[in-house]
């Protein structure tokens, strides 16, 4: 099964972004910007996608990948 996989940590990492700095210049409380970063939301808020996206100057394909995953 493909699954859509947010690589935010990934993409902050090798920036030296921190999460409080994202949260900072988002407006996204630190703790959704957490989850997102941890890869934990089942849902994506577009909205708050929109705000990460504009703040890092990137596009949907930076931050987002489709991996194969087996079944549960």
């Amino acid at each position: 099964m493909k699954r859509l996989r947010l690589k935010l940590a990934q993409y902050l990492d090798e920036r030296k972004i921190s999460r409080y700095a994202l949260a900072k210049m988002t407006g996204i409380q630190y703790q959704i910007i957490d989850g997102y970063y941890k890869n934990k939301p089942l849902r994506y808020d577009v909205y708050n996608l929109s705000k990460i996206i504009t703040a890092l100057n990137c596009g949907v394909e930076d931050l987002f990948e489709i991996v194969e995953e087996d079944d549960p």
